[in-house]
């Protein structure tokens, strides 16, 4: 949960993060104060059955248009960006749900994000090469896998 205050803190700092989302996000965060201090522990064996989908990364031909789509259409705030590497992750505030950046094809989806609670690096590679897949590093960050078409998965904290 430090970690979250700490992201919201800085954001509001840098002024990517008005004093009332900044108010906003505290409250939700106080309001769940038990359930983030239950959080699952570490996994040892992996179990997809309570996976959500994280986010959505998306090529684009042109980043700000897209930033601002985002933001109009349904009113995403920038959660971060990775500015070297061109990615601008947008969502509600607190949770990233799209991440976009400029590549070749535009238009194509980079690849999905599954969160796990509990998520462990080491027991999602051996549960990911116990069953025949090789897991990679990604480009930009987590780790991923092909599905059979190519697509690229990739294994997160949810």
């Amino acid at each position: 949960m430090e970690s979250i205050i700490a992201n919201l803190v800085s954001r509001f700092e840098k002024g990517s993060l008005s004093r009332r989302e900044l108010i906003e996000g505290l409250a939700l965060l106080a309001a769940s104060g038990t359930a983030a201090t239950a959080a699952p522990s570490p996994q040892t064996s992996v179990n997809f059955t309570r996976a959500n989908i994280d986010h959505v990364s998306i090529k684009v031909a042109d980043l700000q248009r897209s930033i601002d789509f985002y933001k109009t259409m349904f009113g995403f705030t920038v959660v971060s960006e990775d500015k070297p590497g061109g990615i601008v992750r947008l969502g509600n505030g607190m949770k990233v749900l799209v991440s976009i950046n400029t590549g070749k094809p535009s238009s194509v989806m980079d690849h999905y994000s599954l969160g796990i609670p509990g998520f462990n690096a080491d027991a999602v590679r051996r549960h990911m090469t116990e069953r025949g897949s090789t897991p990679l590093q990604g480009d930009y960050a987590g780790l991923h896998i092909k599905d059979p078409d190519g697509i690229n998965v990739q294994i997160s904290q949810s």
